[in-house]
């Protein structure tokens, strides 16, 4: 797992995103992306968290925090890590202001996600 100081202290940040077909998904696997590339954490794979694949589960249950990037309100990934016992932050592009189907692929629309997430969990510097 990747590292991060976010909030003081070394922490093990595992990312999810969804990576559905529309905009808002692929704003938050973009989105999810950019936080990895900046050290907030490691993406990982919310398929095999779904398909309850031990291995996965273990993985989430020893991170410090799972962040979950939906990109509209059905939160399919929130749904999968319900009843799994990792700590997990979930957060939907459309609370940040986007539309789904109305929210074109930008890099201004990437980084509102970005820097609301990074907010969120409390992360400062080099995050």
């Amino acid at each position: 797992m990747t590292d991060c100081s976010c909030g003081g202290g070394v922490k093990s940040y595992l990312i999810y995103s969804c990576s559905g077909a529309c905009d808002t998904a692929e704003i938050s696997d973009l989105a999810a992306r950019k936080l990895r590339a900046s050290g907030v954490g490691k993406m990982y794979c919310l398929a095999g968290i779904g398909a309850n694949l031990p291995n996965f589960i273990e993985q989430a249950k020893g991170a410090d925090l799972n962040i979950v990037i939906d990109g509209c309100s059905v939160n399919c990934g929130q749904k999968i890590f319900e009843g799994k016992g990792a700590k997990t932050k979930c957060f939907t592009v459309t609370d940040f202001g986007m539309e789904k189907g109305k929210s074109p692929v930008t890099p201004e629309n990437i980084k509102k996600v970005v820097d609301g997430v990074k907010k969120r969990i409390g992360c400062q510097g080099r995050c």
